[in-house]
């Protein structure tokens, strides 16, 4: 197995194979949650934990589960860490849980969440696995972070509920409205895009 390291997982979760803004996964909970950065940074941290838990636990049990039923398997160790998380969050973060609402159990179903699982944890050692959950749970968080900053900056004059653009500022109101989502999501892409082929001409 080739060794890499962490600069390789760094380049390839927030960069190279970002899970939203390259390989367009996990959509539904980046347009749906990233209307402030408070809840960016919960649902981010919420996928992280998941990525990195279930990433582990595949990894380590991916010899031991048979092939027919492994996607099944994959489910019900990710169900499992989504749960925990969920009572976690229902527990000491109230506000979050009750921001975020039905999003936080659907991680279940996060494209993220079962392709690295299936792509990558099932086929590799746990130290890399962890590595691999670490940064792309960092990189779907990052994606997070630059659409919610857009849609709450502009679209409310604020950031983490912070009033920083003053209270007689209008605000856009379209930006927080899901149309508003798919516009900003769209432009950090195509922003993206562009920067990755400028730098891949030089």
């Amino acid at each position: 197995m080739k060794r890499r390291g962490i600069a390789w997982f760094a380049k390839e979760g927030l960069l190279k194979n970002n899970p939203v803004l390259v390989q367009l996964l996990g959509l539904c909970s980046v347009l749906a949650v990233s209307t402030t950065m408070t809840n960016a940074l919960g649902m981010g941290a919420a996928a992280t934990v998941v990525l990195i838990c279930s990433n582990l636990l595949i990894s380590l049990l991916r010899r031991l589960i048979p092939e027919q039923v492994r996607i099944a398997a994959y489910i019900v160790v990710i169900s499992g860490f989504v749960t925990a998380v969920q009572l976690i969050i229902k527990a000491y973060l109230p506000a979050i849980d009750k921001s975020l609402g039905i999003f936080i159990p659907l991680i279940v179903v996060n494209c993220i969440v079962l392709a690295r699982a299936e792509a990558f944890a099932s086929k590799n050692g746990p130290v890399a696995s962890i590595l691999d959950g670490v940064f792309m749970g960092l990189g779907y968080t990052a994606a997070l972070l630059c659409v919610s900053f857009i849609r709450e900056f502009f679209g409310s004059g604020s950031l983490f509920g912070i009033k920083v653009l003053g209270e007689s500022y209008p605000g856009i109101l379209m930006l927080t409205m899901p149309a508003g989502a798919f516009l900003c999501l769209a432009c950090v892409v195509a922003a993206v895009r562009y920067f990755s082929a400028r730098k891949g001409d030089k």
